[in-house]
């Protein structure tokens, strides 16, 4: 296991915001892109934010086999009904955000100085599970992360998914959606609760252990937005930050 820590700074290098669809992980990114930035490694231990989301990725895909299928050549990625060929496709995802990020950590060895790392992707038992992505995570992100999940309900994930889809704006982060029929087969199970019931501080990822924190958002605070979301994550990520910052060998409960 690596000894690597957070940088004395007070910022978090790397921070996977996970969930399902729909349960504030966007919004919780975007208040953190407009926080200004004393405030936000003051209070949220996040510097520059650099976002890797695998959603732009997901959606090329189906651009690129709606063309393809136009020229009258096979589809590479997905069904003409919008379902992946395989659930192979699912780990490549991961594998390419970790490709994304170790790009970036090469090309600027002072990268953490002033920025954070934020991937963002959802994972449902159906295709695996959070177990199956965190295999795919290469040993340079697994060193540096932490991981948020924002937890709400399969209901509430259902109700936010339909409430913010924007039919034309099918590509955007904030605006996308899934039929309920899909959403309900991909991510109505997960399995967060038996992954972190191990450990209340530390996920097991190979030889790694990788703090976490749970933001609760049941009610919804990252709609709204505000103080009230900022108060929360204030709180959470400081929880997240004092675990990783003290070192990933230890063993003092965090709940």
């Amino acid at each position: 296991m690596s000894a690597a820590s957070p940088p004395a700074d007070g910022i978090l290098p790397l921070l996977l915001l996970t969930g399902r669809p729909a349960s504030g992980k966007s919004e919780i990114l975007e208040y953190l892109r407009r926080a200004p930035a004393a405030e936000r490694r003051r209070r949220f231990h996040v510097g520059e934010p650099v976002v890797l989301d695998d959603f732009p990725m997901l959606w090329a895909w189906f651009e690129e086999d709606h063309l393809l299928a136009e020229m009258g050549h096979g589809r590479l990625h997905t069904t003409p009904d919008g379902w992946f060929l395989g659930p192979h496709l699912w780990d490549l995802l991961v594998r390419r955000l970790s490709l994304e990020y170790d790009k970036l950590a090469r090309g600027d060895p002072r990268l953490h100085e002033r920025a954070t790392v934020l991937l963002e992707f959802s994972r449902g038992s159906e295709h695996g599970g959070y177990a199956r992505a965190f295999a795919h995570l290469s040993e340079a992100v697994l060193e540096r992360l932490a991981v948020l999940y924002v937890r709400v309900s399969f209901q509430e994930s259902q109700r936010k998914n339909r409430r913010r889809f924007n039919p034309d704006r099918p590509h955007s982060i904030l605006e996308h959606g899934l039929p309920d029929e899909k959403l309900a087969r991909l991510y109505r199970e997960d399995d967060w609760d038996r992954l972190a019931a191990e450990d209340p501080c530390f996920l097991t990822m190979r030889e790694h252990r990788v703090p976490y924190a749970v933001f609760e958002n049941e009610d919804d605070l990252t709609t709204p937005g505000g103080e009230d979301l900022g108060k929360r994550l204030e709180q959470v990520l400081g929880g997240l930050w004092g675990l990783a910052a003290g070192g990933r060998r230890s063993r003092d409960p965090c709940r």
